[in-house]
């Protein structure tokens, strides 16, 4: 019988290498999603602009980010491609902009190396790629070239199409083998190893079953010895789960989905709403590590 929660599962490394610098996941780390987008699947248009942009990277800054990133195509299911030229108009100012204001580390999420190269050239410290390597073949070698971190996500198919398909013999063996294949392809052209993390891509070519197993068997990946990201926030399982179909209204869906990914072992979220997904997770850790956690706070004691 397990008694209590694991606080350190598997054996993932407590850091992650970017470009410059290296992101300390002793604690948790919070991602806030920064859409540059008029079409995102919750806050498409909300910060199209320049000014809303970078007022939004401020405000997540202030609530406790530990890096932003900025993505300008949505990958929603159901979206359609977004050109090379139109991604890079919507990405650069805002990556540009922010690199002289913020001292705050910043990845790029896209699956087009052309954009990925341009925004490492502008400050950028990992790449965020859905397609896990998958899509454009010339991603592995431009982050490997550039010494950027790198995120890579299981999905299957093209966000176009991706939820007509949503069956599987075996989610997380399927998640599982296809990540694999994602860091080896990212290790062969060059990538450091302490330089990957990895994301199951929730409600990328699943269905709210898949979802919630996935989340179920967190410890599962972090056995593949790399940095688990969850992208949970605001998600359409959530909804489905909880009868809110508005997205803004899945907060404290959300939440629990992140307390739970953390006893799991994921210690990076990537989130919408980052003040409050900050303190459901250093919550987390403080029940997780327990006696651990309380010595090292000793106005507790």
């Amino acid at each position: 019988m397990i008694k209590g929660l694991v606080a350190h599962p598997g054996s993932a490394q407590a850091y992650l290498v970017g470009r410059t610098l290296r992101l300390d996941l002793q604690a948790p780390c919070i991602v806030g999603i920064l859409n540059v987008t008029p079409d995102s699947f919750s806050d498409g248009g909300r910060y199209y602009s320049l000014d809303k942009a970078l007022e939004q990277a401020h405000d997540m800054a202030r609530d406790g980010a530990a890096l932003i990133d900025i993505g300008g195509e949505s990958t929603r299911p159901g979206a359609p491609p977004v050109s090379e030229a139109k991604e890079l108009d919507r990405v650069m100012p805002v990556i540009e902009a922010l690199t002289r204001e913020l001292a705050l580390p910043l990845s790029i999420d896209t699956n087009k190396s052309a954009v990925a190269a341009a925004a490492i050239a502008s400050g950028v410290e990992f790449v965020n790629d859905i397609s896990g390597l998958t899509y454009d073949p010339q991603m592995a070698g431009v982050v490997a070239a550039s010494g950027a971190g790198l995120i890579v996500m299981h999905t299957r198919g093209k966000p176009e199409a991706m939820q007509r398909n949503t069956t599987y013999n075996d989610v997380v063996g399927s998640v599982v083998s296809s990540l694999q294949k994602s860091i080896l392809c990212a290790e062969q052209a060059g990538v450091a190893h302490d330089k990957i993390a990895i994301d199951p891509g929730i409600g990328f070519g699943k269905d709210a079953v898949g979802n919630l197993e996935l989340l179920r068997q967190t410890a599962t990946l972090v056995e593949l010895g790399r940095p688990v990201m969850l992208g949970t926030s605001r998600k359409r399982f959530i909804g489905q789960v909880l009868d809110q179909p508005v997205p803004a209204d899945r907060l404290l869906g959300t939440m629990a989905t992140l307390a739970l990914g953390y006893a799991g072992g994921a210690r990076i979220f990537r989130v919408h709403d980052v003040a409050a997904a900050r303190q459901t997770v250093l919550m987390a850790q403080a029940v997780c590590d327990g006696a651990e956690w309380v010595a090292s706070k000793p106005f507790l004691v």
